[in-house]
């Protein structure tokens, strides 16, 4: 291996960002050695990827899988079991991508972060639920953190000749773009008739059953919004969403003299993906590349927040900050899950969240066994109210 080679660790292999970042990485060999890997339960396709790549390290769940994985990979590698095993993952490569789903991964990115490493973050629970843990490790020795999912590396991209002080002054505000879902335009009286094939269906992204639910009640949103203020370190206040149906412009940044800047591509992950990997470089693929010899229409509108009323609970969970984050995520899960199993209404999903948000009672989060307890909480209270409906 040569020396100027990045070192990789990607964790969360086979899932979508993890592909997609695999089809990165086989472009760039010559900048780029992936040193570990893990993954849940689809095994044989990890062992697949650790044979392609030559990967010396790999993090599996359970010791069955360990061993299994010991007999079928044909050489001998390192293989390392559970959330310890991800944290000295995490701690082996110059650039972790964290593309691990659920608080699973909260150990990838403190242990990174702690390293003083690159973190190229796709797990959300780890800046919604968890942003007091993260910002007090947050910077040392030199660590970073790049986001991978295309709304918050737009920022990133937008933010490259801001002010560096605390707080952004040079910044009045971020955009988060939104495509609006399914149910763009709907009444409050069309929605009350949804369906779950129709909340199923999403106009502009193919991705999993929880994540598109989110995009229809916008919750998706409200979750970037809380996430965006702690990846850019500013309050909820100055950060707005802007429907967007093109899904186009992946978001923006207002500054204070009036200037907008934006990114605009093509729907395509592995340009954020790239866009990580590569820093202070942009790799030469050209993933989502916009054509402007043909007509290009992008139109802009406020979201219907009485539709998604969503939206006002999560800026509130921002506002109140410490805990309230992992309430609304942990209250959204159960909800979603609840609608997905046929036990309540689109509409009860929004009702769900915000009377569990009732319960809350102001806490710091100032470890991360007090996140689980907050995590557990919220949940219990989400399903009595659930019972209760």
């Amino acid at each position: 291996m040569a020396n100027d080679l990045r070192r990789v660790a990607l964790l969360g292999a086979t899932g979508s960002i993890g592909q997609q970042t695999l089809d990165v990485l086989r472009r760039e060999r010559d900048r780029f050695a992936l040193v570990a890997l893990a993954a849940g339960e689809r095994v044989d396709e990890l062992i697949a990827i650790a044979k392609e790549f030559g990967v010396a390290q790999i993090g599996v769940t359970t010791q069955e899988h360990a061993i299994y994985v010991e007999r079928e990979l044909g050489y001998t590698a390192q293989v390392v079991v559970g959330s310890e095993g991800l944290e000295f993952l995490a701690k082996s490569a110059d650039i972790v991508v964290n593309a691990i789903v659920g608080f699973a991964g909260l150990p990838v990115t403190l242990a990174t972060l702690k390293a003083g490493g690159r973190l190229a973050l796709a797990n959300k629970e780890s800046l919604v639920a968890a942003a007091p843990l993260v910002e007090a490790v947050r910077g040392v020795g030199g660590s970073e953190i790049v986001p991978i999912d295309s709304e918050h590396c737009a920022i990133h991209q937008c933010l490259a000749g801001a002010s560096t002080e605390a707080g952004h002054p040079d910044v009045r505000r971020l955009l988060l773009t939104a495509s609006g879902g399914p149910f763009r335009g709907w009444s409050l009286d069309d929605v009350k008739r949804v369906t779950k094939k129709e909340a199923l269906s999403h106009p502009t992204w193919s991705m999993g059953p929880k994540i598109t639910i989110d995009s229809s009640t916008l919750m998706n949103k409200g979750l970037e919004v809380l996430e965006a203020a702690a990846l850019f370190q500013l309050d909820v206040s100055r950060i707005d969403i802007v429907v967007h149906p093109q899904s186009i412009v992946h978001s923006m940044v207002e500054y204070v003299d009036g200037a907008t800047l934006a990114q605009l591509s093509n729907p395509d992950m592995r340009l954020p993906i790239a866009y990580a990997l590569g820093l202070p470089e942009r790799l030469d693929h050209a993933w989502g590349r916009l054509r402007f010899d043909e007509a290009v229409t992008l139109e802009f509108e406020p979201p219907d927040r009485e539709v998604f009323r969503l939206l006002d609970v999560a800026y509130e969970a921002g506002r109140r900050g410490g805990a309230a984050p992992a309430w609304l995520s942990a209250a959204n899960e159960v909800a979603v899950d609840a609608f997905l199993n046929d036990t309540i209404t689109w509409c009860d999903i929004a009702t769900v969240v915000a009377k569990t948000m009732d319960h809350y009672a102001d806490d710091e989060l100032a470890s991360v066994e007090a996140l689980y307890e907050n995590d557990a909480t919220a949940r219990h209270c989400a399903r009595k109210i659930i019972g209760d409906l």
